[in-house]
């Protein structure tokens, strides 16, 4: 499956559609027949022309049907209960309560409706040097009804995110040197006005690997925080993993202390991709011939039999 047909594999074309977000990628168009209504942070002409100098088909921008600004999702929408699926893409780890979003988000769903997000592996972005979100932030944000990003937050984010040989997302065969994006400066400078104005930044507030996400919702769903599991996951490709979740997940198979240990593995491993280990392979099978004489006459033997 390619990567719409990883987001779009719970998503009925004919059902009523939320896409949060989705700028000029959007994953469900309306131009491509979804029954879809868009939120975003801006209309439609206020995004083409945030967007006009950024080399983007513009083209792609839809009308945007509701403009967010702070409101739940049912008071924007005037909806609950309503839509059968959700569409986030690169926009949870956004959020500065992730619990309160999920919450929101089925506030306007039906009862067998779906949440599919698309979501940044930390190890393959800019967020690459940051450490894995724990669950305590996650529900001390909720808890203080956070509505920006903290200090600490903003800190860290402008501190610790690089790029590599210039990109700042990349996939696990790249090669190049790790930079600095911001300086000191800009994280005192930001983290002050944080503290002192209360001024929102829009940074990414939490950092996963694919098992980390995972076993925090079925975390969060096991401390009655969240409606929502697991209803299917696919794993990191490029430099994202795909989610669906829903009340009708069936949840996570692996044990916790499982899902522990593949954290760990993924944090000390990067992905080996396939073509790499298929190369590797053949070289050691190459190296092992032309070192041992007997194998290589062995092998030309049967060949030219």
């Amino acid at each position: 499956m390619n990567r719409k047909d990883k987001i779009l594999r719970h998503i009925t074309k004919d059902g009523r559609g939320i896409e949060i977000g989705p700028c000029h990628n959007p994953v469900a168009p309306k131009k491509k027949g979804y029954n879809v209504q868009i939120i975003d942070h801006m209309s439609q002409e206020d995004l083409i022309n945030k967007y006009k100098d950024h080399h983007i088909n513009l083209a792609n921008i839809e009308e945007v049907d509701f403009v967010w600004q702070g409101q739940s999702y049912s008071e924007l929408t005037k909806k609950n209960n309503y839509y059968d699926w959700i569409i986030a893409s690169h926009m949870i780890e956004h959020t500065p309560d992730l619990i309160g979003f999920l919450n929101d988000c089925d506030s306007i769903l039906k009862d067998d409706g779906v949440v599919s997000l698309v979501v940044p592996d930390k190890r393959y972005c800019f967020d690459h040097y940051r450490p894995v979100t724990g669950i305590s932030n996650i529900i001390d944000s909720h808890f203080l009804n956070r509505k920006i990003h903290s200090p600490g937050t903003v800190a860290e984010y402008y501190l610790n995110v690089v790029s590599k040989d210039g990109s700042i997302s990349w996939n696990s065969s790249a090669a190049g040197e790790y930079s600095f994006i911001h300086s000191i400066n800009a994280a005192v400078n930001r983290m002050n006005l944080v503290h002192n104005e209360n001024e929102y930044f829009d940074v990414h507030a939490w950092c996963f690997v694919p098992h980390s996400f995972r076993l925090i919702i079925h975390d969060l769903f096991s401390l009655g925080l969240i409606p929502f599991q697991e209803v299917e996951y696919f794993s990191t490709e490029d430099c994202e993993f795909y989610i669906t979740l829903g009340r009708n997940g069936k949840g996570i198979k692996q044990s916790r202390l499982q899902m522990l240990a593949a954290i760990e593995s993924e944090i000390k491993e990067e992905i080996v991709p396939r073509k790499t280990i298929k190369a590797m392979s053949k070289n050691i099978i190459k190296r092992l011939i032309n070192r041992f004489t007997w194998i290589r006459l062995v092998a030309e033997r049967i060949i030219y039999r």
